[in-house]
């Protein structure tokens, strides 16, 4: 099985802040194994301290179901979403931000962002990921 490396989550986490730095923005960036588990996060000097929740839980739920956690959205107040986010912690964060990383068709982890608008934050995680 690929495993996302630190290496990797570094060079993604590096992405998603150099973007950032293009927006003017300041963030928290988090990258996680396949099982929601932080690999690296990185906070920007001056990014909001509520972002560093927020960027977990997005790259945990965007892991979790292997989609954008802004997908998730809809669905998030269901009885299934509830009872999933209950029994795992209540971690997950199901709003824009996060994001999988795949490897070939495979989940492999998950970048969540928090700091900026919530298409901010999406469009950080991707510029990140593009960097694989």
């Amino acid at each position: 099985m690929s495993v996302l490396t630190l290496e990797e989550s570094n060079r993604i986490a590096q992405g998603v802040m150099a973007e950032a730095e293009k927006m003017g923005i300041k963030i928290n960036v988090s990258v996680c194994d396949p099982g929601g588990r932080l690999i690296v996060f990185q906070r920007m000097n001056d990014a909001t301290w509520a972002g560093v929740f927020g960027s977990q839980g997005k790259a945990m739920a965007a892991v979790a179901f292997g989609r954008p956690s802004g997908a998730l959205t809809e669905r998030a107040d269901t009885p299934t979403f509830r009872g999933i986010v209950a029994l795992e912690g209540g971690h997950m964060i199901m709003g824009q931000g996060g994001m999988p990383v795949f490897r070939d068709g495979v989940v492999i982890g998950g970048v969540g962002v928090g700091g900026g608008t919530s298409q901010e934050d999406e469009d950080c995680a991707i510029a990140g990921i593009a960097l694989l």
